[in-house]
């Protein structure tokens, strides 16, 4: 069966605020299995942009998921400024991740500002 989310308003709204956020997914499946996977991201990280200089807000992030099932599996998130890695390793457009339980797989720590809230000035 096709996916048709995008032919009603409503799904058209939902692929908008994908591509809005500039995050990106990508399922390395089983937590067990991933290591090889998630070498070959920090590894192309350093790459692409530790040798380039690296730009403040370009991360990856991990978190082990299980949505209910007995084993987890671990998602990576793309920060909007590692779109060449995400298009590197076929991640897909996501929602920002909530920051509860991720781990920065790669980038500098300053990447945990990309999770700050905007704050109102006090009046």
């Amino acid at each position: 069966m096709q996916d048709r989310r995008h032919e009603t308003a409503q799904g058209l709204e939902y692929g908008l605020g994908m591509l809005v956020t500039g995050w990106f997914a990508k399922n390395l499946g089983d937590a067990m299995l991933a290591t090889e996977a998630l070498d070959q991201i920090r590894s192309t990280y350093a790459a692409v942009y530790e040798e380039a200089g690296a730009r403040l807000s370009a991360a990856v992030f991990i978190r082990h998921e299980s949505e209910g099932r007995l084993h987890c599996e671990v998602m990576a998130y793309f920060s909007p400024e590692a779109f060449r890695l995400a298009e590197a390793f076929d991640a897909v457009p996501c929602r920002k991740p909530s920051p509860g339980d991720l781990s920065l797989h790669a980038g500098p720590e300053d990447c945990w500002n990309l999770f700050e809230t905007a704050r109102k000035p006090q009046q």
